[in-house]
């Protein structure tokens, strides 16, 4: 006899909750329970084995509806029964609750697992059900002409797929059930989406530690803006560029691969699980993101079947199709593979998936930055590990910066000590406990700017909320002295 598996079960007698291992046989692939067989492939018998062929076939047929062979089977002088379950092409349950087989245990369904069930067996996905009141002209032209505007250029489009009015194009999309366009174009191309779906929008957060915070954002509207407008924060805002000279030429290099960073974010948003009404999330720390998302891996499936060879088993297959359309991803199941190969070349860490059954988590580590000028390797290192004699180092900041000596030079540590190079006003006013922007500005930032100690991390726009200060070699200069 085969070991148990997705579709065999051994029982060394029968009990009537086994009712729900032939549940979970007939919603899934179906399978065999055999009775009178124990855990090691032994024939035990079983008693009453012709009364149990007749019994067995009637209950299952009063309490799920559907029929199963029963074959009476012997070994050695010993009776056992062999109940063989087909797959069922509708749900089927048992007392009001659903079973299923998924390698060699039984899962009762609940929740959003349920509900996938329940539309699966429908031939349906949750992106797929339809949204009443939602019409064409309530989408948001914006999200659909950049959506046309991706699709002309991608391979995976044709001239027809962009051509035409909206109809056409949600038509080519199959984003219509019926007369009702589906949840997919409500995420897909609708201004405010949460109108209709919960949570489905995506946060960023610093974290100094996985307790403090210091500051975050969150991105809404239609996914088609969403994933320009995150990898737009993440790159400008969130994480900390390494700078260094190609010749005269000037290189900022972000600690990661932005092409494997959007891959991930645009599985993320492909795959999520938007019933559980929690957004997707995304931790910076100093030396590493992690991006989550609530999901489910398909059916028997853990992390090392998404890590291997897999084909493409999109959760929200409708925006899938649109992103493909699009250009932004494939179809081949090949993302994570991508990922992989994308950090080894930038000389990252290997990233590493995470999953509790719930919540799919990927954590991608930052390259390290390779300091070229040997000076200012040994002025972080000496900041960093010393600390600072504050007295030394206004002594030299006033002879530069006369005006709040004091507080630039205290700004200046600040930004040293910080160990990212880099912070924002807001991060600056709360390490110093200042609670004035226009007064910290006024007569601590400009002055460290007149005076060449800091400078600015976007030069070309100085008002941007993502704008940040670094120090430069004068400083580092200042800095090292005191010590």
């Amino acid at each position: 006899m085969k070991s148990e598996s997705q579709i065999i079960e051994y029982k060394e007698s029968w009990h009537d909750e086994y009712l729900k291992w032939i549940c979970g046989f007939a919603n899934a692939q179906g399978g065999t329970l055999y009775i009178g067989v124990n855990d090691d492939k032994q024939v035990v018998g079983v008693k009453n084995a012709k009364r149990l062929m007749e019994d067995i076939p009637n209950m299952v047929k009063d309490r799920m509806g559907i029929l199963i062979d029963v074959n009476l089977l012997e070994s050695d002088g010993k009776e056992y029964l062999q109940l063989i379950t087909s797959s069922s092409p509708n749900p089927i349950s048992i007392r009001g609750k659903y079973y299923y087989r998924t390698g060699s245990t039984l899962q009762e369904l609940r929740g959003t697992a349920l509900d996938q069930f329940l539309l699966s067996k429908q031939g349906r996905t949750w992106d797929s059900v339809p949204v009443p009141g939602l019409s064409e002209r309530m989408l948001d032209a914006e999200s659909i002409n950049l959506f046309k505007k991706e699709a002309a250029r991608s391979p995976h489009s044709s001239a027809e797929d962009v051509r035409g009015n909206r109809s056409d194009l949600l038509a080519r999309l199959h984003l219509y059930e019926g007369e009702y366009l589906k949840r997919a174009a409500a995420l897909l191309f609708y201004s405010d989406p949460e109108r209709y779906v919960t949570g489905a929008y995506i946060k960023i957060g610093y974290f100094a530690n996985d307790a403090d915070i210091l500051y975050q954002d969150e991105i809404h509207g239609s996914l088609f803006k969403q994933i320009n407008m995150v990898i737009d924060l993440l790159t400008t805002k969130y994480m900390k560029a390494y700078i260094h000279y190609e010749g005269i030429v000037r290189v900022d290099e972000l600690p990661v691969p932005v092409n494997a960073l959007r891959e991930v974010i645009l599985n993320s948003i492909c795959h999520k699980s938007y019933e559980e009404f929690v957004p997707i999330q995304i931790r910076v720390y100093d030396d590493r993101i992690i991006i989550s998302n609530t999901g489910r891996l398909p059916m028997g499936w853990t992390v090392n079947n998404l890590l291997g060879k897999h084909i493409s088993i999109p959760y929200n297959p409708d925006i899938a199709n649109a992103f493909f359309r699009a250009g932004f991803i494939e179809s081949w199941g090949r993302g994570i593979e991508k990922v992989l190969a994308a950090c080894k070349d930038y000389g990252c860490p290997k990233p590493q998936w995470d999953f509790d059954g719930t919540v799919l988590s990927m954590t991608m580590k930052y390259k390290k930055a390779e300091i070229e000028d040997e000076d200012k390797k040994d002025s972080y290192d000496k900041i960093s590990n010393k600390d600072a004699i504050l007295d030394k180092i206004v002594r030299d900041v006033s002879e530069i910066c006369p005006r709040h000596d004091r507080d630039v030079s205290q700004m200046l540590l600040i930004i040293a000590k910080s160990g990212r190079g880099e912070l924002g006003i807001a991060t600056l006013m709360e390490s110093a406990k200042k609670t004035s922007k226009r007064q910290y500005r006024r007569d601590i930032l400009v002055p460290a700017l007149e005076s060449g100690l800091i400078e600015r991390t976007i030069p070309d726009k100085p008002t941007s909320r993502y704008q940040k200060y670094r120090l430069t070699d004068k400083a580092l200069k200042i800095l090292k002295d005191g010590k």
